[in-house]
């Protein structure tokens, strides 16, 4: 505790990055009084989230509770997008998966309390954080340059969530929340509940040194989305013409609930042991109508010809859950510090059974679109003729998925005098073990004889794009397959093929070493991560079944060297230089095949894993209470980089007309700048001294290249916009506080076609979505808000190509919130 070096740590100032704007924009909450404002306000939210990225030996972005209570976000992704350089992939308008830097969300990884959260989807490495509930939340932050004691596994940041500390409060804290919203789009209103609760009690001959902690949050979401899209069915050969088109609707009931507890023991100055455990569960119940048009020739807006029509439904109730259980501590003895953790964490994925589809199909003439960009379907009355429609088939699916991870760290560190200047060597080890396995089952109900809608339609849909007509009933449909022999209509193929079993195991060593000098502070060291990966799975090669397994090893040394120099008692400059590796997404590992004559897919389980050499620069500078400005450089220069390829016409598959796989490119690069500035002006007389403002904004640029067919081309790297931006205004005083908060992203490469269709890649185009939040205290203890979401109505796009040639529309409305919260500090 008393070493030389830990207090020139202590007092030594830190990098505290691009945040501050958003934890400067946190308004005032709890009591009214001033005195209580400055203890639990806006300011010590900044102050907080200034230590903490003050502290950091890693370029690292900071939200604390205070400051996510305070912003119109639901869930974690949406907290976050308030971050300079990170932005959302949303699921039916709100925030689900997390891109950094422009990096896809699988290629960043997320922890909750020091320890990895796997994914309950089956393919993907990236964690939706939507499961989890921002009421659960103590903290949230971005590390995005990696020092050698932390996991190599990131490409644009690491993400880290700790939950409530009851040493985070003096004393007796609690908090109660009550909301109920309106979504416009469906026209129905949702509860939420949610609450934490801590307390520290006396152990021993110890005062106030055990603390319990407990937080809840539940909420019901209905809500729904109104969409039209083409998949990017478009030829362009002769003019823009279109071979099919689909409107779809969306009914979702959204039932998110988590629960934390969480245990912390401090038995004296020198030591601290803890048990962190968190348990979030997500269930979607959707039910999503659709009818669509497929022409029998490629057709021009405007025109009118043959074709087939169809009308779908998809019923099926999703539920994935986040269970993570950590205990650690940590001891000072003597010159040495000691710590441990071990971590055990799971999320499962589970559909019980549910109607993946059931389309009834007819055949119609003098059908066709009208427009590109948002078409819409012209048909005549026969296509609302329930009796035009029969059954072709129904589709019975169940899908149950598992991510399990444990890992134990142990972390040695050493204080020590270095020619006159504070010193610490530092060395450990991680162990890591990963099992994830899928599971998919399914059932085709087909040569059904004569069955036509009549009979199986429910009530009109309500959608707002176009005329649609009535749905189709799930409950009719159940019953009717319910009086059939399951095993006869069991799909074997696709019941098998997508079915794995992946384990990988992660060995970690690493030494670091730091020294003070004067102003300077150097962190260099180098990490070891040695890497086995193991697959089992089945292929379908002509009809015949195949057990498949694939093994692979490889080793990394991760060299890092970190500078942070104070130029001035306000300003900072960092820079640092880091490698990291990460593995490929299951789904591109997957060990599944299926060969067809001259037509292939399948995974690679052979695939490198992508290795990033990163360098950041920066500079910032702190202007008074809750002000700052910044500008960070970086770049990365990726190797193996991933791309979805046609294997067709090359090595082992010459004779193929088709080979769809993955492939590993031979490099990418990624540049950019980041630019960040925020301030409260409380300064200036009344009633300006209540002003807030915040703005942030990243401009990126990457570029790689793909080949494949004998061709070669550039692109962009998918999901990275080249701007993201934030922009807050508000204003607050001891009684009433309020806020705009704006996100922007660019539009982003989605997905990549043939080697040679350039002209059909998919792009997801700009958004910008527009929150409003208010909070009026009826009591220095009671807040009233109200809250307005997406109050602009952004809609989300994408396109083919061009960005007049639809992929896909969809519109969400404004959600409207009215909640009351009460707190005790």
């Amino acid at each position: 505790m008393g070493s030389p070096f830990r207090q020139i740590r202590s007092a030594g100032f830190k990098v505290s990055l691009l945040t501050v704007a958003i934890a400067a924009a946190a308004p005032a909450m709890g009591q009214v009084e001033i005195e209580r404002v400055e203890v639990i306000g806006q300011a010590v939210s900044t102050d907080k989230a200034l230590r903490e990225q003050k502290a950091s030996d890693s370029i690292k972005s900071v939200v604390h509770a205070d400051g996510v209570g305070q912003l119109p976000d639901d869930n974690a992704a949406e907290a976050l997008q308030r971050i300079p350089g990170l932005s959302v992939e949303r699921d039916q308008g709100e925030g689900r998966f997390v891109s950094v830097r422009g990096i896809a969300p699988d290629l960043n990884s997320v922890t909750i309390n020091g320890t990895l959260v796997p994914a309950p989807e089956g393919s993907r490495r990236a964690v939706a954080l939507d499961v989890l509930p921002s009421e659960l939340i103590q903290s949230l932050s971005v590390t995005k340059t990696l020092t050698p004691d932390m996991d190599a596994n990131s490409l644009g940041g690491t993400i880290e969530v700790e939950s409530l500390s009851a040493f985070d409060h003096d004393g007796l804290f609690y908090t109660i929340s009550g909301e109920g919203s309106h979504d416009e789009n469906v026209g129905k209103n949702s509860p939420k509940f949610s609450g934490a609760i801590s307390n520290r009690f006396s152990l021993g001959d110890g005062i106030d040194n055990f603390g319990v902690a407990a937080a809840f949050s539940w909420q019901k979401r209905k809500f729904g989305s109104d969409n039209v899209e083409t998949g990017g069915a478009w030829d362009f050969e002769d003019g823009a013409r279109l071979e099919e088109v689909e409107q779809r609707d969306y009914e979702i009931t959204r039932e998110r609930t988590g629960f934390g507890l969480n245990f912390d023991y401090r038995p004296d100055d020198l030591s601290s042991y803890y048990l962190r455990t968190l348990y979030s569960k997500f269930k979607d119940t959707e039910t999503r109508n659709a009818s669509g048009v497929a022409f029998e020739d490629p057709q021009l807006s405007g025109e009118r010809g043959d074709g087939e029509g169809w009308r779908d439904l998809k019923s099926r109730e999703d539920t994935q859950e986040i269970k993570s259980y950590v205990l650690g501590g940590e001891r000072i003895i003597d010159l040495w510090t000691v710590s441990g953790q071990a971590g055990y964490s799971e999320s499962t994925e589970r559909d019980p059974g549910g109607i993946a589809g059931a389309e009834f199909v007819g055949d119609f003439s003098g059908i066709g679109f009208d427009g590109n960009r948002k078409p819409r379907v012209a048909v005549g009355s026969d296509f609302y003729d329930p009796a035009a429609f029969t059954l072709d088939e129904v589709e019975w699916e169940k899908v149950s998925g598992k991510d399990k991870e444990k890992n134990i760290r142990l972390d040695l560190a050493r204080d020590y005098d270095l020619a006159g200047h504070g010193a610490q060597f530092k060395f450990g080890g991680k162990l890591s073990r990963r099992d994830k396995t899928s599971d998919t089952e399914v059932w085709v109900y087909d040569d059904f004889d004569d069955v036509n809608l009549a009979g199986y339609q429910s009530g009109n849909v309500d959608y707002a794009l176009g005329n649609y007509g009535n749905g189709i009933s799930a409950g009719a449909i159940e019953g009717l397959i319910g009086g059939l022999d399951r095993a006869a209509f069991y799909d074997e193929e696709n019941s098998r093929i997508n079915d794995f079993d992946m384990r990988e195991d992660i060995n970690a060593a690493y030494f670091m070493n730091t020294v003070d000098v004067n102003d300077l502070r150097v962190i260099a060291g180098i990490r070891y991560e040695g890497t086995e990966f193991e697959a089992k799975g089945t292929g379908l090669r002509d009809d015949v079944y195949e057990d498949t397994k694939s093994r692979n090893r490889y080793d990394h040394w991760l060299p890092g060297l970190h500078l942070h120099y104070q130029l001035a008692p306000d300003t900072a400059i960092r820079a640092a230089w880091t490698n990291t590796v990460v593995r490929p997404t299951f789904g591109q590992l997957a060990p599944g095949f299926m060969i067809d004559g001259s037509d292939a897919e399948f995974g690679n389980p052979d695939l490198k894993p992508l290795e990033s050499m990163n360098f950041d620069l920066g500079i910032e500078h702190y202007m008074g209470r809750a002000g700052v400005v910044s500008a960070f450089l970086f770049y990365k220069d990726i190797d193996n980089f991933i791309y979805n390829t046609d294997l067709a016409g090359t090595g082992a598959w010459a004779d193929f007309d088709e080979a769809l796989s993955f492939e590993n490119g031979d490099s990418a690069k990624l540049y950019g700048l980041e630019l960040a500035y925020s301030q409260k002006f409380d300064w200036l007389p009344a009633p300006w001294n209540g002003v807030l403002l915040g703005a942030n904004v990243t401009l990126s640029k990457s570029d790689a290249t793909i080949e494949g067919q004998g061709a070669k081309r550039s692109i962009d790297m998918p999901n990275q916009s080249d701007t993201v931006g934030n922009f807050m205004v508000g204003w607050e005083n001891d009684r009433f506080n309020m806020r705009v908060a704006a996100n922007y992203k660019s539009k982003y490469l989605m997905e990549v076609a043939g080697i040679q269709d350039e002209a059909l890649d998919l792009y997801s185009d700009d958004q910008m979505f527009v929150d409003f939040k208010a909070g009026y205290f009826l009591t220095p203890n009671l807040q009233l808000t109200f809250e307005a979401q997406n109050i602009t109505d952004e809609h989300y796009y994408t396109y083919a190509g061009r960005r007049s040639y639809n992929a896909q529309y969809e519109e969400y409305g404004p959600t409207y919130k009215l909640g009351l919260t009460l707190t005790h500090f």
